[in-house]
């Protein structure tokens, strides 16, 4: 018999209560009524001879005289109404009063009320007694204990159903996902196809004593399709995928974590083969007794639940774990080893071909123009993972879709890069003498970037249009995907950060702030450029271990690897090379300083100039490919409080 057959049964045997529920209610609320009396402000208690007098003056309306035997032989409860001189029609004041009546007294009432408004009630017996005053205090007694019952009764079933697992089942033929979907990480879709193949055929496996591994790691950063690899395994093998969050195991309730994760397995077991996918593990897997002042008691005991299960579940039953984190360096290392987590697979951020991919993937519900060359876009989204492109196709669209186009433009998707990856076009008035700085500001980074680029990392367009906090930028696109940067790139890098500050002081003959953003990043590579990579006179040793970011579970402060005068000597060597370059920039626009003139006055005039406008000019001294897209009249922009002319955003070695 099925549980939906039992709950039918149920739900039939309770249909009568609600009947006898609502008949003890309405009780319930009688026996109050009676108990709660009248009104207390409109009843005036009297004395038995007063009544007798108001009944001798006929200011008695109706009077009701009962035998009350809890005050002895002889003694009456009256109530009645009185006359009210002057009031309304049926406006009554009503009156009672407990005391001895002698026959004398009767035949006074019987004679000065009229005989139709006098009534003599017969005394209550035993039982007439227990019923008009006991019997409501039982209905009610009853009422609230009945309301107890099933509150307790819930409470109970709702606490049974809050440690059940909130694991999501993806039945089998909604499943639709396969690799086919998955683009960009072809080394770990390689890793996970032979946990497809054990899936469909175990046996192949398991007759040569081979086993499957019970889980499955996957790290990466975020937005690289951890989750769409695991649906495509599931989508590949045709097996169940129960899915959770690593944070639906952690409560706030002990206990309640570890019967979750219980449940979940034992869900598992009864679909098995299937797959179990816990996103963001970390929330639940992180180190035991990490922290200052100890661990998280009730995370602890979950994690303890997690790993009992992972390692007490036959390896043949075709149960098999996949997790997806971020922060695989605090996770436990009891989750780690062999029996558990057997493999870990890492899926990286696509290299260019795999962007391309990932966009040919995205591509299939968008209305592309044939402008659009995918190849293009893979090469000038550098560092973007599978969701950032997806995200970039979509604000593509929108933007088209903002233009009445029909289809998306190879234009929308420049623009839907330069939004997401510095921010969106600010509508900013600017004074003219701003304007000119910045242009030239952008100008010396066009320049210097196009004199000393060795064919790989070519500039791809400058603008004075201010995006996000910069009021102007110089990008760069690399022609391919770059794996490794050598000296002389770093050191060209640095040189073209230089040349902004220089380039604004040929216009200006001062210095602003406005080459902050550039000296930030020149400073941060030749940083690392001594202390990690070793290319200067140091030589070849690591000293920037006393940068890493501190876990509380393993360090509480940093610790310095280094002496003070080895600390001084890297200081020392990072301004050696920032002036150097410094020096390098500054030639290099004195002796082009007619192609750095000519470049901010373009910018001045059409305001975005693409990477092969700038070469132009350096190399005939006149642009050309005609400026497209440019506005005729530009419109004159002022800076944003905290903005700094000329700062850009070019991709950053890592």
């Amino acid at each position: 018999m099925s549980q939906n057959d039992d709950d039918d049964k149920g739900g039939q045997r309770m249909s009568g209560k609600p009947v006898l529920v609502w008949l003890l209610i309405m009780l319930a609320v009688v026996a109050l009524l009676q108990l709660a009396g009248p009104d207390p402000a409109a009843v005036q208690e009297f004395k038995v001879p007063k009544v007798l007098t108001m009944a001798q003056e006929k200011k008695i309306r109706a009077i009701s005289v009962r035998e009350n035997p809890a005050g002895g032989k002889g003694w009456y409860h009256i109530t009645g109404e009185l006359e009210v001189k002057g009031a309304a029609e049926g406006e009554k004041s009503r009156f009672f009063a407990d005391g001895r009546l002698t026959d004398k007294d009767f035949e006074v009432l019987r004679e000065s009320v009229p005989s139709e408004a006098f009534k003599e009630v017969p005394s209550q017996t035993g039982w007439t007694m227990f019923l008009w005053n006991v019997l409501p205090i039982l209905l009610v007694s009853g009422v609230v204990l009945f309301m107890m019952y099933r509150f307790l009764k819930n409470a109970n079933r709702g606490a049974m159903q809050f440690a059940k697992s909130r694991a999501r089942l993806n039945a089998t033929e909604k499943e639709t996902t396969t690799f086919k979907d998955v683009a960009g990480c072809d080394e770990a879709k390689e890793e996970v196809k032979e946990v497809v193949d054990f899936l469909k055929d175990p046996k192949r496996f398991t007759r040569i004593g081979a086993s499957i591994p019970k889980g499955i790691l996957m790290v990466g950063p975020p937005g690289t399709g951890k989750t769409l690899l695991a649906r495509a395994v599931a989508g590949e093998a045709g097996v169940p995928f129960l899915s959770i969050s690593g944070s639906d195991f952690v409560e706030m309730f002990v206990g309640v974590g570890a019967a979750r994760v219980r449940d979940t397995f034992e869900q598992a077991r009864k679909m098995a083969p299937c797959i179990i996918f816990i996103d963001e593990i970390d929330a639940v897997g992180r180190q035991r007794g990490a922290g200052l002042g100890g661990g998280n008691d009730e995370r602890e005991q979950t994690l303890n639940s997690l790993l009992v299960e992972m390692d007490g579940f036959d390896g043949q039953a075709g149960v098999i774990v996949i997790a997806a984190t971020n922060r695989a360096d605090v996770l436990d290392q009891a989750l780690l080893r062999p029996g558990r987590f057997d493999r870990q697979v890492f899926v990286d951020l696509p290299d260019l071909k795999g962007r391309e991919a990932v966009l040919a993937v995205h591509a299939k519900r968008f209305q592309l123009a044939p402008s659009v060359d995918l190849a293009r876009v893979a090469r000038m989204t550098t560092g973007m993972s599978g969701a950032d492109l997806a995200n970039l196709l979509n604000e593509s669209a929108l933007h088209a879709g903002r233009r009445n186009r029909d289809k998306v433009e190879m234009s929308d998707v420049e623009e839907a890069r330069d939004k997401i990856a510095f921010g969106r076009e600010r509508k900013k008035v600017m004074d003219e003498e701003d304007r000119r700085a910045t242009a030239y500001h952008e100008a010396g980074h066009a320049v210097v970037q196009n004199v000393i680029d060795d064919g790989h990392m070519p500039l791809h367009k400058v603008t004075i249009i201010p995006r996000g906090r910069a009021l102007g930028m110089a990008m760069i696109m690399p022609k391919k995907e770059i794996l490794g940067y050598s000296k002389t790139r770093l050191l060209n890098y640095v040189c073209m950060a230089m040349a902004g500050r220089i380039g604004e002081k040929v216009v200006t003959g001062d210095i602003s702030n406005g080459a902050s953003s550039d000296i930030k990043q020149a400073t941060r590579m030749a940083r690392q450029m001594v202390c990690e990579w070793g290319m200067s006179d140091l030589g070849p040793v690591a000293l920037g271990e006393n940068s890493d970011t501190v876990f509380l579970g393993r360090e509480i402060a940093r610790t310095q690897s280094h002496s003070d005068d080895t600390s001084r000597r890297i200081d020392e060597a990072v301004s050696a090379i920032i002036r150097e370059q410094y020096a390098r920039a500054e030639s290099i626009l004195s002796e082009h300083a007619e192609a750095h003139r000519k470049v901010a006055e373009a910018l001045l005039e059409h305001e975005t100039l693409d990477g092969v406008h700038v070469a132009e000019i350096v190399r005939t001294g006149a642009i050309q490919t005609p400026v497209v897209g440019a506005p005729v009249a530009p419109v004159p922009r002022e800076p944003s409080p905290g903005a700094a002319p000329g700062t850009e955003s070019s991709p950053t070695p890592a």
